[in-house]
């Protein structure tokens, strides 16, 4: 199959939708399928080269802006839009995205859902008439439901299928300012209408999206991510001392001061001696005060030498994170879709502990490395992980345990395979 992959990128740090769609069209492309990913808006971070390393930017960041805030920019001719779309430029925005103004994303928002009711139209005609030199694709693929506007506009532009992946959207769009969260969940639900399938990253997630979209029995499918990790073959590292880690970007969602307090309240305790807490992942200009904030708390409890933090690592970086840690937490306040981290902990034998809400009960029923804990109860989180702190052989137990299962069920080519069959389905029908 012939399959366009169109992904957002961020520009700055690591996003997990861009590392699995990445990976997906890798994956996609070693199946001897004719795989092509197109960026939108920034250049994207992943941990892997891209596959498709030459094909341009389309949405590009800037202009996207100031053709929702000046009609001027609409019309201005194609080799000054070009200009902005540069990767100097588009690296410089997305350095300064939080100058944005919650009513701007609002505003944006909306009227790329609306497609050709929208502001940035000719935008999208640009991509329409790029995919149309490209040669007619079998399916394109959008990354997230927020680029629904733009896959319903090239289904009636091409006369080709769309299928829209959904991988933590809501969270996004309940935080846009009002009006413009009500009126983006209208818009999106009138533009679901012309996607022919969801690819849901998780039961959990596939059931939420179903129900705030009204979309009908059988047009969500579940294809859980996979990840390069698994199954390459790598040793879990003892540490020395006793190791909690974060890996998730550096954000009160995700659950770091959750976190935070709870290595505080077990050092209280003194049970695990000479405790460490390691924290990484992906951190924005935006979450540099709230990072500052949590080291202001620990430096008050006296416990700042005993964490490190590693903003926006490498995947070198990465693998021997999660190698040296006793134990992986993301302790997430929010509904997360799936939680890339879970199977990358468990991929190098590091066992997680992780809230019973959202897709993580999902994710280690099939995972098993793992244990969950009430976020409902006082002190869960903290009891969850002294056991395991204290309990080492029962933590390399689950490690082990964790690894088998997700060389089972998270590999790249297990969700390759399944996108696949998704859209082997869609052509058929």
């Amino acid at each position: 199959m012939k399959i366009v992959q169109i992904t957002a990128g961020t520009g700055n740090f690591h996003c997990g939708n861009c590392v699995r769609d990445n990976a997906l069209v890798s994956e996609l492309q070693k199946l001897g399928h004719e795989a092509l990913m197109v960026p939108l808006y920034l250049p994207m971070v992943t941990d892997e080269p891209a596959p498709t390393p030459h094909v341009p930017l389309f949405y590009g960041g800037i202009n996207v802006y100031l053709q929702q805030k000046s009609a001027l920019f609409r019309w201005t001719p194609r080799w000054l839009d070009a200009l902005l779309d540069s990767d100097r430029l588009l690296h410089w925005a997305a350095d300064h995205s939080g100058m944005t103004r919650a009513k701007d994303l609002g505003e944006i928002t909306l009227s790329t859902l609306r497609g050709e009711e929208g502001r940035q139209v000719k935008e999208l005609e640009r991509l329409i008439e790029w995919l149309r030199e490209y040669g007619r694709p079998d399916a394109v693929m959008v990354s997230n439901a927020l680029l629904a506007g733009i896959g319903s506009a090239i289904r009636r532009a091409l006369d080709v299928p769309v299928i829209c992946t959904l991988q933590g959207e809501d969270g996004f769009l309940d935080t846009l300012v009002a009006p413009y969260s009500d009126e983006a969940w209208k818009t999106l639900a009138d533009r679901a209408r012309d996607i022919d399938a969801f690819i849901a990253v998780s039961r959990y997630y596939g059931g939420l999206m179903s129900g705030r979209l009204n979309l009908p029995d059988g047009k969500v499918h579940v294809v859980h991510n996979g990840s390069g990790l698994v199954g390459a073959g790598l040793e879990h590292l003892e540490p020395e001392f006793p190791t909690i880690g974060y890996l998730a970007r550096l954000c009160r969602d995700k659950g770091l001061e959750t976190l935070v307090d709870a290595f505080i309240d077990l050092k209280r305790a003194g049970r695990a001696k000479n405790l460490q807490l390691r924290v990484a992942g992906a951190m924005t200009p935006s979450d540099q005060p709230f990072v500052n904030r949590l080291c202001e708390k620990l430096s008050a409890h006296d416990l700042l030498g005993d964490v490190e933090v590693h903003p926006n690592i490498s995947l070198e970086e990465k693998v021997e994170f999660l190698r040296g840690l006793t134990v992986l937490s993301v302790p997430a306040t929010y509904g997360e879709a799936f939680g890339l981290y879970v199977i990358e902990a468990l991929a190098v034998g590091t066992p997680v502990v992780q809230p019973y809400h959202a897709a993580f009960p999902e994710v280690l029923e099939l995972a098993k490395g793992g244990t969950l804990y009430d976020p409902s109860r006082p002190g869960g989180l903290t009891e969850a992980l002294e056991e395991l702190l204290m309990d080492r052989a029962k933590a390399r137990s689950l490690g082990e345990a964790g690894r088998r299962a997700v060389e089972e069920h998270f590999t790249l080519r297990r969700m390759a395979e399944g996108v696949a069959a998704v859209a082997e389905k869609v052509l058929s029908a």
